[in-house]
C-alpha cells in the first residue's frame, strides 16, 4: 500500500515550510519550498503562508537524509568508547539521519535475546534512526533465518577474518550455509583468516612497534583472496553479497566485473588518507581493518567511485580510547571515529572536484535506502520521510578533537580545514541539529523499518 499525499491545489495547512531551499533533485539544484506533514514530504512546492511553522533556508542545500551503514557504537560492553547515546549524538552532529550498528559489542548480537536488548534501548537514547547487524557466528547459523527477521535488523554481518571482537566465520563451507539459509542483506567483512595467521607468525620480529608494517601485514593479498573466494561462493550460490570497507585496487577491478552479484562499500578515511604518510603522521590513529594503503590503491578506490563500482560509504566508525591507540603496535586496537566526519571530509572532496555531489548523495542516501529496502528513506519525494541533510556548500570548518562527540573523544581528521559542511539535521521532520548543535530537547530516534525481500528473490527487495 501505497501512501498518497493531497497536492497542493487542495488548500492545506503544512506543519512546516523549508522556505527557499535549495534541493538536489535529479542531479540538479532547484530552490524550492518543501512542505512537511506529520513527518512526511508533502509538498516541494509549498505556499509558506500555509503552514504552522516557516523557516528561511536561504542559501542552504537540503540533501536527503545521510545514511551511515557501518558504525560500532560498542554498546553494551564499552563506554568508556562510545554508547548508543553518544554515538548517535555524534552522528546528528555530523549531518548522518540514520545508521545501522554492528554486532561486535560485549555481549555480541548474535541472539534474539541482544537483539531485543539493543532495541530497547534506542527509544531512549537514540538521537537519529537506527538498525542493527545480527553476527554470523558458526553456532548461530541455524537460527539466523529467523534472527534476520527480527524487528530492527537490517542484515547479517560476517566477519572472515578476525578483526575487533570474537566474531569469526572463516571456513568457506559455513559462508555456503549462511547463504543457503538466509534471504535478507548479506555483508562480510573480508580478510583471509588463515593468511593473517601466516603472514603474522612470518612478521612477528618486525611489527613491534612499527604500525608502518600494518598494511603490510595485511596486504592485499589478505584482502583479496578472501574476496575472491567469496565472489565465487556467492556466484555457485546465485546469492548477491554486500563487501565492506573494499581498500584494494585488485578487489575493485575484480568486483567492478561481478557488480551483478555484489556491492560494493569503502570509507572516506580510505579516500582520503594515504600510507605511508598517514603511519608517519597519525601512528597508530591512522591503524584500522583492513588498513589504510599506498597511493596506487587510494587512486584505484577513486577510479571505483568514478565508473559506479562503489555503491555506499559507511564510516566504519570504531572509537578506541586514545589510551589504547597509545599502545606499541602490533598490541593497538584499529579503528577510528567516523561517523561525524563523514560529511564533512566528503563535501571537502566536492569542492575539489574528486565527485558530484549526487555521486556522493547516491552513495549515503539513495544506494543506502535502496540496497537495504529501507522504508520511507531515499530520495526527496513526495510521501518519503522528512530527513534531510542541510548542508552550506560554501561553509569552512576546522575539525578538532574537542569538537568529535563519541566518548573517545578525538578524529583522525584533528586540524583539518575542510570546504562543506552539514549546518542541520531534520529527521521526520523534526529539527534535530541547527546551526551545528543540537536544537531539541532530547533524543528522538526510531528503529528503522524494511521492506522484507520476497521469498522467491532472496537477492532484491520490494520497492520502498
Amino acid at each position: 500500500m501505497h501512501l498518497v499525499m493531497p497536492t497542493d491545489t487542495q488548500n492545506r495547512t503544512f506543519d512546516l515550510v523549508l522556505e527557499n531551499i535549495t534541493v538536489l533533485l535529479n542531479g540538479r539544484l532547484e530552490v524550492r519550498n518543501i512542505g512537511v506533514s506529520e513527518g512526511k514530504i508533502a509538498s516541494l512546492d509549498a505556499n509558506a503562508q500555509q503552514s504552522r511553522e516557516k523557516r528561511s533556508m536561504k542559501g542552504l542545500v537540503a540533501l536527503p537524509g545521510a545514511i551511515d551503514t557501518q558504525v560500532h557504537f560498542r554498546d553494551p560492553g564499552f563506554p568508556e568508547k562510545e554508547t548508543l547515546q553518544s554515538g548517535t549524538r555524534a552522528a546528528v552532529i555530523g549531518g548522518i539521519t540514520a545508521v545501522f550498528e554492528m554486532p561486535n559489542t560485549n555481549p555480541a548480537t548474535i541472539s534474539s535475546t541482544e537483539i531485543a536488548k539493543k532495541c530497547q534501548k534506542v527509544q531512549q537514547n537514540a538521537w537519529c534512526d537506527i538498525a542493527f547487524y545480527v553476527g554470523a557466528t558458526r553456532d548461530n547459523l541455524p537460527y539466523l533465518s529467523e534472527l534476520e527477521r527480527l524487528e530492527g535488523v537490517c542484515g547479517v554481518k560476517s566477519f572472515l577474518g578476525s578483526s575487533t571482537g570474537n566474531l569469526l566465520l572463516e571456513n568457506p563451507d559455513d559462508w555456503r550455509r549462511l547463504m543457503q539459509s538466509t534471504k535478507g542483506p548479506l555483508a562480510f567483512h573480508s580478510e583471509n583468516e588463515a593468511l593473517l595467521k601466516l603472514r603474522k607468525a612470518e612478521l612477528n620480529d618486525c611489527m613491534t612497534a612499527n604500525v608502518n608494517m600494518h598494511p603490510i601485514w595485511r596486504n592485499e593479498e589478505v584482502a583479496f583472496s578472501s574476496t575472491k573466494r567469496l565472489i565465487e561462493m556467492a556466484r555457485e550460490q546465485r546469492r548477491k553479497v554486500h563487501v565492506l570497507h573494499v581498500t584494494t585496487q585488485e578487489e575493485m577491478e575484480f568486483l567492478h566485473l561481478n557488480k551483478d552479484i555484489c556491492s560494493v562499500e569503502t570509507t572516506p578515511q580510505h579516500l582520503t588518507l594515504v600510507a605511508p604518510e598517514c603511519y608517519e603522521r597519525l601512528g597508530t590513529l591512522a591503524q584500522m581493518n583492513p588498513p589504510i594503503r599506498s597511493q596506487r590503491h587510494y587512486d584505484a578506490l577513486w577510479k571505483a567511485v568514478a565508473n559506479g563500482t562503489v555503491d555506499i560509504l559507511g564510516s566504519d566508525h570504531a572509537p578506541h580510547t586514545l589510551e589504547e591507540k597509545r599502545r606499541a603496535y602490533p598490541n593497538s586496537p584499529s579503528g577510528m571515529t567516523g561517523v561525524q566526519t563523514l560529511l564533512f571530509v566528503m563535501l571537502n572532496h566536492v569542492n575539489k572536484g574528486r565527485l558530484s555531489l549526487q555521486r556522493l548523495v547516491d552513495m549515503v542516501s539513495l544506494n543506502p535506502a535502496k540496497r537495504f529496502c529501507i522504508k520511507g528513506k531515499g530520495p526527496i519525494a513526495l510521501g518519503r520521510d522528512a530527513d534531510f541533510t542541510i548542508v552550506d556548500l560554501k561553509k569552512k570548518f576546522l575539525i578538532t578533537n574537542p569538537w568529535i562527540e563519541s566518548n573517545c573523544g578525538w578524529t583522525p581528521f584533528d586540524g583539518m580545514t575542510v570546504e562543506g559542511s552539514p549546518v542541520a539535521t531534520m529527521i521526520r521532520g523534526r529539527l534535530i541539529v541547527e546551526e551545528g548543535a543540537i536544537a531539541t530537547g532530547g533524543p528522538t530516534g526510531s528503529l528503522l523499518s524494511f521492506n522484507k525481500w520476497r521469498p522467491e528473490k532472496p537477492n532484491f527487495c520490494d520497492t520502498n
